[in-house]
């Protein structure tokens, strides 16, 4: 395994993070355990988890990602070898069932305590917030929403002081934000540097080969502030393992049994590109899935890639991409495809 920091800090953690948004849904408490042994007997050290997990979210599976860690912890007493992530869940219709009234000092305090309870440990190693409380692009909108998002940003000067209460008191090591802008983003730094408070250390964001909307903007902050990306859906939510090409749909697969999540990675144009990138990935020996993500593992402002699987084959095929150097010509080849089909996915 590779391994680097979080930024700003001296919290070790692998290069690979095992996402977990699946456990509690189409993947059982046992699965979940046996990705974990997994992931740790390969030296996966860094978990990256929510209180809105698993997702889809509902009310009748609301948190149970959260137990199935904690229960987890409490059988294998593996706490201490875990660099452990979760978040707050971000406002809207989608999580009316978890709370309302958005990101204030009350409903960070609860959401900190009930992740604490579920995951059964005194601390976090980072702590997120899902996505921004206010109108943005995210999600597979691609232009800002000017024209409806007219609601007040966010409070960032009382978020950050009531995230600070919990790092002064050792409840949470690390911040970070997640499906954020560069405005947002400089926005909680530059507030962090005012008030003398811990400054966010990561971003979750979405990137893949197909969605690579992080380089504009995003990626010069990442390296000028020292804010590093904690890379999601890398495979476009399996689009780019090449499984639903030519029509397929296979069974159990995400995007078979949740249809609108692969929805924003099928577009002609996408599936046009995936093809190109299969054919990289095929005469160089390489599946499409090793492919992909072993070009955001090499990426200069990647502090560490979150992999997801349903199937233990998944799982070993993906960890396993952090030995894998891309050379230079595949690199090139890559960027040709990119070219000629830039950011087909939102």
């Amino acid at each position: 395994m590779k391994y680097t920091t979080l930024p700003n800090t001296d919290i070790k953690v692998s290069k690979i993070c095992l996402g977990t948004m699946t456990w509690g849904n189409q993947n059982t408490q046992e699965e979940g355990f046996e990705q974990m042994d997994y992931a740790l007997e390969q030296g996966v050290n860094f978990f990256d988890t929510a209180e809105l997990y698993p997702v889809p979210a509902t009310p009748e599976t609301y948190a149970k990602t959260e137990k199935i860690i904690g229960n987890w912890f409490q059988k294998t007493g593996n706490r201490d070898k875990i660099v452990l992530a979760s978040k707050i869940a971000g406002g809207g219709d989608y999580t009316k069932h978890v709370r309302t009234g958005g990101f204030n000092k009350e409903n960070i305090i609860e959401a900190v305590e009930g992740s604490l309870k579920r995951l059964k440990t005194d601390y976090l190693d980072l702590y997120q917030l899902h996505w921004p409380d206010r109108g943005v692009n995210c999600f597979g909108v691609r232009e800002y929403p000017y024209q409806t998002a007219t609601k007040e940003a966010e409070k960032h000067l009382e978020i950050l002081e009531t995230l600070n209460q919990f790092v002064k008191t050792g409840t949470i090591k690390a911040i970070g934000l997640s499906n954020e802008t560069p405005w947002g983003t400089m926005k909680y730094l530059q507030e962090a540097e005012a008030n003398n408070f811990v400054k966010p250390s990561t971003i979750q964001n979405s990137y893949s080969l197909i969605h690579r909307g992080y380089e504009y903007g995003m990626s010069e902050v990442s390296m000028r502030e020292n804010i590093g990306l904690l890379a999601y859906s890398p495979l476009a939510q399996g689009v780019l393992s090449g499984k639903y090409l030519n029509g397929n749909l296979p069974e159990g697969a995400r995007g078979t049994l949740f249809p609108r999540f692969i929805a924003r990675y099928m577009s002609e144009s996408s599936l046009k590109a995936v093809v190109e990138y299969q054919k990289i990935a095929e005469k160089h020996g390489l599946s499409l899935s090793e492919m992909s993500l072993a070009f955001i593992n090499q990426l200069p402002f990647v502090t560490s890639n979150i992999i997801g699987a349903t199937k233990m084959s998944q799982l070993k095929e993906n960890i396993n991409s952090i030995y894998i150097d891309l050379s230079d010509e595949i690199i090139k080849e890559i960027e040709v495809v990119h070219k000629l089909i830039p950011n087909p996915a939102p």
